[in-house]
C-alpha cells in the first residue's frame, strides 16, 4: 500500500509539473536585440518558436529561411497527449544552449546556416537600415541599383580563385597581380612573369599586349617607353624586388579562355595555375584527372607529364578504367600499357569483386581475356567475372556488386526462347565468351548451372560436353586442344605475406595434382606441382566423390609455371618455360620442375598451365 501511495504521488507531481512548464522553455530576456537571433537558433532548429520569435520578426533584417526538422518516431518513446509536437531531448539541449553566456567569440562562430559572422551580418543590417532612413528623408526619389547576388560556393576546399590568390601572394611577397584571367566563371589574378610555362596563356598574353600597343599608338600616349618596358617585363619578368616607377604604373591585362572539356574542374584549374608558380610540381591523386585535363588545355607539358607519372604509380580498382580512358583520350601509350597490365593480373582477384567492373570497356575486356599473361584462379572464376560484367552492363542502376547467385537468378528469369548470346542484346558479347577457355570448366555442378541459365548457345554446350567425353574415354587426351598458348587450362594462387605455405588440389580428367608455393627466408620463393593418387588422404571426400578417377600410372603433361609481381613499379615475370613431362604416382616422377625466384614484394600471382597432349600423336 505504501508503495502504491509513493507511485501515485510521483505521477501526480509529474502531471502538475507538466501543466506548469511550457513545451518550449523561455529564453532569458536581453535588452540587446542582436542577441535574440543567436539565442533563438536552438529553438528554431527544433521547428518551434521561442517566446522571443515575435521580437526577432520586428527587426529590420532579412531572416534566414528556416529548415524545420521532422519528428522521427523511433527516437521519441512517448509524446504529450495534445497537439504541439515535442522532442524531449531537443528541448533539453535547446534550453541548455540558451543559458550559455554570450561573448564576442561566440558571436563570431561560423555555421552552415549563417556562413558569415553574426556580428558582421548585424553591422551590415544596421548600415542598410540607416541608409534607407536617410534615403526616405530626401524630397527627390533615390534610385537604388540592385546588385546581382553572387553565387556562393560551399566547399571544404574553399573558393578556388581565393585559394590561388592567397598562395600567389605568399610566393610573390605581396606583389600586385597584373594579369586577370577570365575562365570557368571566375577571375583569376595572376602575374605575367610566371605564365611562360603555359603556351596557351603565353599566347593569350602576347595577343593582349599587342592589342594594347595598337590602342596606345592610336592615342599617342607613352607609346615607345611603355611598350618597351611592357615587353621586357612580360618576356623576362621583374629582376628587381624593389618596385620601379614603370612597375607601379603597369596596367593590368585582361585575358579570357573558354574551356569546353567537362573534365576541367575549377579546383583542378586552380591547382594547375598554382603549379605555374612552383619550381617543383605538386599533383595529388584525388584530382589528377582534372589536373591532367587542365594541363592539356593550358598546354602545360611539364605538369601534364607529372600527372601521367602520378597516374602510372597509383593504379587501383577505383581508377584503372578512368585512367585507361584518359590514356586513350590524350594518346599516352605508357599509361595505356600500365592499365592493361594491371587488369591482366587483377581482373579476377580484385576488379571482379568491385562495382568498378562495370566501367571496364568492352574492347579492353576482350583484349585482356586474350592475353597470355592473364591471371585467374581457374577457368570457372573467369567465367563468373564475365557473367557479372554482362549483368552490370544490362543493369546500369545497380550500385553494389551482385553475388554470383543473384547473377544466376537474373539470367534464369529471362525468357527461354533462345540463349542470351543468340538474342539481339547479347550478340555484342559473343566475342567475350569466345575468348574464354570453356573446355577448362570440368565440374559437373558448374556445367549444370550453365545449362540452367540458358546463357550460352546450345552448340557451345554440346561442344564442351563432347570434348569432356572424348578426353575421359581416351585417358585424358585433349585431342581438340593443341595450341598451348590459347588452350592450356589455367590454375592460380595469390601469395601475400602470410601464410608462407600455399597448396591446392586440382583435378582434371581423373588426374589429381597438388600445386604448391613456398616462401623461404627473406624473399626466396619456390613453385612446383606434383601428382597425387586418387586415394591420397590429402584429397577431400567431396572432391573425390564428384570427380572421375583415372587409374593410369603415367600421364604425359605439357605445363608451365609462371610468377608475376611488381618490383619498383614495373611488372616482372619468372617462368619455367614450356615443359613436357610424364607424371607418375611415385617419386621422383610425380614432381615437376621447381621454379625458384627472388621476389622482394607482394602480392605474387602464380599461374600453372596444363595441357594433356594426345598419346597417339
Amino acid at each position: 500500500m505504501a508503495r502504491y501511495k509513493r507511485l501515485h504521488a510521483r505521477v501526480r507531481n509529474s502531471l502538475e509539473l507538466l501543466q506548469l512548464n511550457p513545451i518550449v522553455p523561455e529564453t532569458p530576456n536581453f535588452d540587446a536585440k542582436e542577441h535574440l537571433y543567436l539565442l533563438s537558433a536552438p529553438f528554431v532548429a527544433l521547428g518551434g518558436l521561442s517566446p522571443n520569435e515575435m521580437e526577432i520578426a520586428k527587426l529590420e533584417v532579412p531572416l534566414k529561411r528556416r529548415y524545420f526538422r521532422k519528428q522521427a518516431g523511433l527516437t521519441n518513446r512517448w509524446q504529450f497527449p495534445f497537439t504541439p509536437s515535442c522532442d524531449l531531448l531537443g528541448i533539453a539541449q535547446a534550453n541548455k544552449a540558451s543559458r550559455v553566456g554570450l561573448n564576442e567569440t561566440l558571436m563570431r562562430i561560423m555555421s552552415a546556416d549563417t556562413p558569415v559572422s553574426l556580428s558582421a551580418e548585424r553591422e551590415d543590417w544596421k548600415a542598410t537600415a540607416d541608409f534607407m532612413k536617410e534615403a526616405s528623408g530626401h524630397t527627390l526619389p533615390v534610385l537604388l541599383t540592385k546588385s546581382k547576388p553572387k553565387h556562393r560556393i560551399f566547399s571544404l576546399k574553399g573558393v578556388p580563385n581565393e585559394i590561388l590568390f592567397s598562395y600567389t601572394q605568399k610566393i610573390t611577397e605581396g606583389l600586385e597581380p597584373d594579369v586577370i584571367l577570365d575562365c570557368l566563371g571566375f577571375q583569376w589574378e595572376l602575374h605575367r612573369m610566371y605564365l611562360s610555362k603555359s603556351q596557351v596563356l603565353s599566347d593569350l598574353l602576347a595577343s593582349a599586349v599587342k592589342q594594347d600597343e595598337l590602342q596606345a599608338s592610336e592615342t599617342n600616349v607613352n607609346t615607345e617607353r611603355e611598350s618597351r618596358c611592357y615587353k621586357e617585363c612580360w618576356l623576362y619578368g621583374w629582376k628587381e624586388k624593389t618596385p620601379c616607377k614603370e612597375r607601379q604604373q603597369m596596367p593590368k591585362v585582361e585575358i579570357a579562355l573558354d574551356v569546353d572539356d567537362p573534365d576541367v574542374t575549377r579546383y583542378a584549374f586552380a591547382i594547375a595555375l598554382k603549379n605555374l608558380y612552383n619550381s617543383e610540381l605538386e599533383v595529388n591523386e584525388e584530382d589528377v584527372l582534372g589536373i591532367l585535363a587542365t594541363a592539356s588545355v593550358l598546354q602545360f607539358p611539364t605538369l601534364f607529364q607529372k600527372c601521367v607519372q602520378v597516374m602510372r604509380n597509383s593504379i587501383n580498382t577505383a581508377n584503372v578504367c578512368s585512367y585507361y580512358s584518359a590514356g586513350c583520350k590524350y594518346n599516352q601509350p605508357c599509361l595505356i600499357t600500365n592499365c592493361e597490365r594491371w587488369i591482366e593480373v587483377n581482373l579476377v582477384p580484385q576488379l571482379g569483386s568491385q562495382i568498378h567492373l562495370r566501367k571496364l570497356p568492352l574492347e579492353l575486356l576482350q583484349k585482356v581475356l586474350k592475353s597470355t599473361r592473364l591471371f585467374t584462379f581457374n577457368e570457372f572464376h573467369l567465367l563468373r567475372t564475365a557473367l557479372c560484367w554482362v549483368f552490370l552492363q544490362q543493369n546500369p542502376k545497380i550500385q553494389i556488386i551482385p553475388s554470383y547467385e543473384a547473377v544466376l537468378t537474373y539470367f534464369r528469369s529471362l525468357p527461354k526462347i533462345c540463349a542470351f548470346l543468340e538474342r539481339e542484346v547479347g550478340q555484342q558479347y559473343v566475342a567475350i565468351f569466345q575468348s574464354l577457355r570453356l573446355h577448362g570448366i570440368t565440374s559437373s555442378k558448374h556445367l549444370e548451372e550453365l545449362w540452367e541459365i540458358n546463357f550460352l548457345p546450345l552448340p557451345w554446350l554440346t561442344r564442351i560436353l563432347s570434348d569432356h567425353y572424348h578426353a575421359l574415354e581416351n585417358g585424358g587426351d585433349m585431342a581438340f586442344q593443341r595450341d598451348f598458348d590459347t588452350q592450356a587450362v589455367r590454375f592460380g594462387l595469390v601469395l601475400t605475406q602470410e601464410p608462407r605455405y600455399h597448396s591446392e588440389i586440382i583435378s582434371i580428367y581423373g588426374f589429381f595434382f597438388e600445386i604448391k608455393a613456398i616462401r623461404h627466408e627473406a624473399s626466396a620463393y619456390s613453385f612446383y606441382m606434383q601428382r597425387v593418387k586418387h586415394a591420397d588422404p590429402i584429397i577431400s571426400f567431396f572432391t573425390a566423390e564428384r570427380s572421375p578417377v583415372s587409374l593410369k600410372q603415367e600421364r604425359e603433361v605439357k605445363y608451365e609455371i609462371k610468377a608475376q609481381c611488381q618490383i619498383d613499379g614495373k611488372w616482372a615475370e619468372f617462368t619455367t618455360g614450356r615443359l613436357t613431362q610424364k607424371f607418375g604416382v611415385k617419386k621422383p616422377s610425380c614432381k615437376s620442375k621447381v621454379l625458384k625466384a627472388f621476389i622482394p614484394s607482394v602480392p605474387v600471382y602464380v599461374t600453372y598451365y596444363l595441357l594433356f597432349p594426345s598419346s597417339l600423336g
